[in-house]
């Protein structure tokens, strides 16, 4: 059984790997259909998006009074998580041609979200057909909403 700082920083580092990249990485498709910016948004994600979460995991658990130790599982957890867990969307980017690889990428994280969200459902005592739904609604928002905002700027603002 894991400790609940350490669950805690898994659960927020691969839900926000997986919403954040997958937003990030449709948004670029969509304005510049490149490869190249596409991977680079995936690494840029890795690095400074994990640290920025470790950060705020860490602000947040400082903030309840949390004993310094589990602060710090919290951080390394989310930074893990998150950092490992965006790296796995650099594989589908670098070996398919880029649409193929915008939608294996799409199920892979939606597919890892609905684990995440049976097991916290479980975990929790409650549907996960409902938990699952819900988390994965919301991922979609951010989904279609990233690929209209960057339609809109490719169209808009590229020459």
């Amino acid at each position: 059984m894991l400790k609940n700082s350490i669950r805690t920083g898994i659960a927020f580092g691969l839900t926000s790997a997986i919403i954040t990249t997958l937003g990030l990485m449709v948004g670029l498709d969509s304005t510049t259909h490149s490869k190249v910016v596409v991977l680079g948004g995936i690494l840029m994600i890795a690095v400074g998006d994990a640290l920025s979460d470790s950060l705020g995991i860490h602000i947040s658990e400082e903030s309840k009074k949390t004993d310094g130790k589990s602060v710090w599982e919290a951080t390394l957890s989310t930074f893990a998580a998150k950092f490992f867990f965006a790296l796995t969307f650099v594989v589908p980017v670098l070996i398919l041609d880029l649409p193929t690889a915008m939608i294996v990428s799409i199920v892979w994280g939606l597919s890892w979200l609905a684990v995440l969200s049976y097991a916290i459902a479980r975990n929790n005592k409650e549907n996960p057909v409902h938990v699952i739904a819900e988390h994965i609604g919301i991922a979609l928002v951010v989904i279609v909403g990233t690929f209209l905002i960057g339609g809109y700027i490719g169209t808009s603002f590229t020459g």
